[in-house]
Formats: C-alpha cells, sequence, structure tokens
C-alpha cells in the first residue's frame, strides 16, 4: 500500500510540476505580448507625425469650389463635417484613407506621389512593419509547442 501511495504521490508531483511549467510558458508568453507592442506605438508616432504635418480638418461645401470634392483614394464625395487631410500638393483625402494609404502603402500623395513625410521617418516606420512580421505568424505553433510541454505523446491529439 505503501508503494502505492509513493506512486501517486511521484505522479502527482509530476503533474504538478508539467502544470507549473505550463503557467510559467503562459506567463512568459503574455508578459512578450504585453512589452513587445511596439508595432501600435511606431504606428501612433507615425500617424501622429502625419498629423503634425497634415492636420485634419473638416469639409465644408465652400471647400468643394477649391477642390474637385471627391476623395481619390476611395472615389467617394466628401461629405459636410467630414474628415478630410490636404496635402502640402493641394489634394484632398479622406483623412482614415490617407492615413491607411501612408501607413499601410508608400508615404507619397496617391496622385501626383510627391513625398509626404521625411524617409527617416518613413524607414523607421518600415522598419519596425518588418522587424515585428518576423514575429508574428510564430504564434499558430503555439498549441504545439504547449502541447509537447504538457508531455503530450499522443499524436492524435495534435491534429484535432
Amino acid at each position: 500500500m505503501t508503494i502505492d501511495l509513493s506512486k501517486f504521490f511521484h505522479k502527482l508531483c509530476q503533474k504538478f510540476a508539467i502544470l507549473l511549467i505550463f503557467l510559467l510558458v503562459e506567463l512568459i508568453i503574455l508578459i512578450w505580448r504585453l512589452t513587445s507592442d511596439t508595432r501600435s506605438t511606431t504606428t501612433r508616432r507615425y500617424i501622429k507625425f502625419i498629423e503634425e504635418k497634415n492636420p485634419t480638418i473638416r469639409y465644408t461645401k465652400k471647400m468643394k469650389s477649391n477642390s474637385h470634392g471627391e476623395c481619390s483614394v476611395c472615389l467617394c464625395e466628401f461629405e459636410e463635417g467630414v474628415k478630410i487631410r490636404k496635402l502640402k500638393c493641394n489634394h484632398t483625402f479622406h483623412k482614415d484613407c490617407l492615413d491607411k494609404w501612408l501607413k499601410d502603402y508608400v508615404a507619397t500623395c496617391p496622385l501626383c506621389r510627391n513625398q509626404v513625410l521625411p524617409e527617416h521617418v518613413v524607414s523607421e516606420h518600415r522598419q519596425q512593419q518588418n522587424q515585428q512580421g518576423r514575429f508574428e505568424g510564430n504564434d499558430e505553433n503555439l498549441p504545439y509547442v504547449l502541447f509537447l510541454l504538457r508531455g503530450g505523446n499522443n499524436s492524435s491529439r495534435l491534429h484535432r
């Protein structure tokens, strides 16, 4: 009976150790995700820089005489009171359309391709996006790693 009891405590200690390791890994992943949120910080700084160089204004019907009254990114007409950005080249776009264009594609005017932001700001943003992109996508292997850490030796679980 003492042998059965010692085996029971031995297995219990093993399971407890595995549980602690699992919790430790989960904690490390959580801390890593919370501290490595550089992309959103960099994107916020990038958008703030766009705002400083090309402030947001509200569209009024009086402005239509100065421009053709349509966003050249989404091809929708401007409506009264909508947020827009007018670039130094005098092309006007919806704020959100232009911000997405500048953030995701290139930092030039979508029409005339004049540079909207200084090259060093753009290259820093692109470098940060590329660096963050290397770490993203690795989460898909996380369940397998955790399964292996749990002592998983049943391969049928792996494919569920």
